[in-house]
């Protein structure tokens, strides 16, 4: 099948991102979450792409699958637990471990395992696996942005398959003989030059497309363990797994130092993800607020939260903004697809405030880290074609609480409330003591922390 997108001599791994996600945008080859860019692309044709996982027999003959959390992959979720196959699913973004194995209810219908395939499922249905879990992973289903058919692969740039396939080489779970699938479209299947490929780089052995199954008898050696020298400071934080597995290699003898600055390699040639998306962030922010240093007392997991740019400090009399509003949502979104689509973003709010009528709702994270985290993340994301407008709660920035963030609220005196003219009749309305009830009068979601 002849290659779609061509590659351009001495282009770099983020040309070659960025390639691929401007021409499935441009040709509307994904479904939501969109756009792709800095995701692994959700693309048409996803589970026809999985379903060709049945025809491998190094499928067929596993006993324990590894299958990455991302939506594209959710078919290979399911086909894996409908075959009765162990299923393993990294931690997201490896923050409070390595992965999960999915546990679906005693006698699962076909449509509970779909349940356990979602990602709401994956969080459910779940228990963590140790580090010290003797465990011996078959085969491993990842994502990708771009794949040449020689089996060198690219990811979104974060390096998170890279590392999970390291630290399972540290635990024992795999070696260089563990089968690697991919599934992507067809479109994302490049020519990739050879030497962008480093010694950390996951490689594949099979690419499995809506139309195709390709063996790429790769002979590039998977990533022989963790290269420390690879890792720096920022990541160890980042994913706290890693110190646990650095102070075992060092117990083992192995050099573990780390790496001192960020210059060679992939990392000095792409920009981070959060400065990428800066650009397209709504300049009115700025005018409206700018975002406040962390509290004092606030936990260190809400105020390290990944982000761009460095907020500057807000006025020590200016309250705290934990809200953001989300505007533009098109008529006809269910609440359960809003929720959907913030779990994908791993924005998932502690308390979510729905207006659907008014096409709009109200995310409260908390704090104002989460807040801004969260808008960051969900700058150009878009539903049934709309592309949401996310901004900072306006009258929460007026020392209101958060509940209080969108309620235009009658003058009241202590004890009784106001009456305010009717707008037609002139008649005079007593408001609602809404002050007094511990929620506002609309539907309000609770949902579990991502």
């Amino acid at each position: 099948m002849e290659i779609v997108i061509a590659i351009n001599r001495g282009a770099t791994k983020w040309d070659i991102r960025k390639k691929v996600w401007d021409y499935i945008e441009a040709n509307n080859l994904a479904n939501f979450p969109r756009p792709v860019h800095n995701r692994i692309p959700n693309f048409k044709g996803a589970a026809q792409a999985c379903n060709q996982l049945s025809v491998l027999q190094e499928f067929k003959s596993s006993c324990v699958v590894k299958v990455n959390p991302d939506k594209p992959q959710e078919q290979a979720r399911y086909c894996t637990l409908e075959a009765k196959k162990t299923l393993l699913v990294p931690t997201p973004r490896l923050r409070t471990g390595l992965f999960n194995k999915i546990t679906p209810p005693q006698g699962a219908s076909k449509e509970d395992l779909r349940v356990c395939s979602t990602s709401q499922g994956v969080r459910d249905f779940s228990v963590p696996i140790g580090l010290d879990a003797k465990v011996k992973v078959d085969l491993i289903v990842v994502g990708s942005v771009a794949v040449s058919e020689k089996g060198y692969r690219i990811g979104k740039g974060e390096g998170f398959a890279d590392m999970e396939f390291a630290m399972m080489v540290v635990m024992g779970a795999v070696n260089e003989s563990t089968v690697v699938v991919t599934v992507v479209h067809d479109c994302q299947v490049v020519d990739i030059p050879e030497e962008l490929i480093e010694s950390h780089d996951l490689t594949v052995d099979y690419i499995l497309t809506p139309t195709r199954v390709i063996k790429t008898g790769c002979t590039h050696p998977k990533p022989p363990g963790i290269i420390w020298s690879k890792v720096d400071a920022d990541m160890l934080e980042k994913i706290p797994i890693l110190k646990k597995l650095r102070a075992l290699e060092q117990q083992a003898g192995k050099d573990v130092t780390l790496k001192k600055s960020p210059e060679g390699g992939e990392k000095a040639d792409r920009p981070r993800r959060e400065p990428r998306r800066e650009p397209m962030r709504d300049p009115k922010r700025d005018l409206k607020g700018p975002s406040e240093r962390p509290k004092e007392g606030e936990p260190k997991e809400v105020a390290g939260h990944e982000g761009g740019s460095v907020p500057e400090p807000r006025a020590a009399s200016q309250a705290s903004v934990t809200t953001v509003y989300l505007g533009n949502i098109p008529a006809g979104v269910r609440v359960s697809e809003l929720k959907s689509a913030l779990r994908d973003q791993e924005v998932v709010p502690l308390r979510l405030t729905w207006q659907g009528a008014q096409h709009r709702a109200f995310l409260d994270y908390g704090s104002q880290q989460g807040a801004d985290h969260a808008l960051a993340a969900l700058e150009g994301l878009s539903i049934h074609g709309h592309t949401l407008q996310p901004e900072l709660a306006k009258s929460q920035r007026g020392n209101r609480r958060p509940r209080q963030a969108h309620q235009r609220r009658p003058k009241t005196s202590a004890n009784t409330s106001a009456a305010a003219p009717d707008n037609t009749t002139g008649a005079a309305v007593t408001a609602k003591p809404k002050l007094k009830r511990p929620t506002p009068q609309r539907k309000v979601e609770n949902l579990p922390p991502s």
